[in-house]
């Protein structure tokens, strides 16, 4: 009798496919996890058997790469998870009062909590490469900077409606800087002065 699958056809049929882009197969295993954690919102160990046989690769390796990265979960998470930069640059711009109030916000006591409602969880991270524009946090794939309690307060207030929140789940990961910071606000060189002639 064949066992039902836990990941569903398609995006098992897109799993094998990912091979191909890849020099090395085994280089696929973490785009795979991600698809299948994007799907079930968390990696079981049957889910994590469904990579490894889409990928002929060994369970243990796999299962080895998911619990080895701290982005990979083995248990369930809240809809939007937050991860909070909480590494020096940050730390000094308040990002521990930040965490505090996010965890107000969203209703936890802790790191891992899932709230009451299920949309929220948090956790706080190491550096995530962006310490000018600190405190800093991930949010449903995309970075948000200079953060302030309001704006912590908004990206929680957008999750509570399922209008905003469903495009928003879906985003790519977008590391660009805030538009008010980025490259084309940079202060521009004065023009050199020509030379006097003879």
């Amino acid at each position: 009798m064949k066992t039902t699958s836990v990941l569903s056809a398609h995006l098992i049929d897109e799993i094998k496919a990912l091979p191909a882009r890849y020099p090395q197969p085994r280089s696929a295993v973490m785009p795979a996890l991600d698809l299948a954690q994007e799907e079930l919102g968390y990696l079981t160990p049957e889910a994590m058997t469904e990579v490894a046989t889409a990928l002929q690769l060994d369970a243990g390796y796999v299962e080895g790469v998911a619990t080895f990265y701290t982005l990979f979960h083995l248990e369930p998470i809240g809809k939007h998870r937050f991860y909070m930069c909480t590494n020096l640059s940050c730390t000094l711009r308040g990002a521990e009062e930040l965490v505090e109030h996010l965890r107000g916000a969203i209703g936890v006591h802790e790191a891992g909590e899932v709230s009451k409602d299920g949309l929220f969880s948090y956790e706080e991270v190491e550096c995530m490469g962006a310490c000018e524009y600190a405190p800093m946090c991930r949010v449903d794939h995309r970075y948000h900077y200079d953060l302030t309690a309001e704006k912590v307060d908004g990206l929680v207030a957008e999750r509570r409606s399922p209008a905003a929140a469903a495009p928003l789940s879906s985003s790519p990961l977008s590391p660009t800087l805030p538009p008010e910071r980025g490259e084309g606000d940079k202060p521009k060189r004065a023009p050199k002065k020509k030379k006097a002639d003879g």
